[in-house]
């Protein structure tokens, strides 16, 4: 199939799949004479497993590394573990960054009844007294900075196992 019939079947922009392909994470299509990318199911097969593990926000370090796992059947498992334990450590420390954004929120939201000039409100001044206090604040100090959906690359156990896949190759 070429990449657009690929992109319907999987659900996934062409580009993508080509930025897949760029990062090692699909191998790289045969191509026809007329130099089309040419898939086949495994291609559907390993795009799905890369785009649910997507979907439970593993980043493409950590997906790589699976992918490299699943390419070596016969070995252990235990550092697979070790990948998703590591994970999960991330996605509690998210979900408690969080519930603590929500109450921040929260309290910010009393602090305004509605029908106010905005002159008045209570969340802009207490969204203006913030951000003052934050650039007075010394970096690494007070709040951690908001970015959604990050977290560190793939820890040491990984890594170290994608190592020495790498030397025994």
């Amino acid at each position: 199939m070429k990449i657009g019939e690929l992109a319907k079947a999987t659900q996934t922009q062409a580009e993508t799949i080509r930025y897949y392909e760029r990062e090692g994470l699909l191998p790289e299509a045969a191509r026809t004479d007329a130099n089309y990318r040419v898939y086949d199911e495994s291609h559907v097969q390993r795009l799905a497993f890369i785009r649910h593990c997507r979907s439970l926000d593993m980043t493409l370090g950590e997906i790589r590394t699976l992918l490299d796992f699943k390419d070596a059947p016969d070995e252990s498992c235990a550092d697979i573990n070790a990948l998703l334990d590591e994970h999960i450590g991330h996605v509690a420390a998210r979900i408690r960054e969080l519930k603590a954004l929500e109450k921040d929120l929260k309290l910010l939201r009393e602090q305004c009844a509605s029908g106010q000039a905005n002159a008045s409100c209570g969340i802009l001044s207490g969204l203006e007294k913030a951000a003052l206090e934050h650039s007075r604040t010394p970096a690494g100090k007070g709040h951690a900075a908001h970015i959604h959906g990050t977290h560190p690359q793939v820890g040491a156990p990984a890594k170290a196992v994608t190592a020495r896949r790498g030397a025994a190759r």
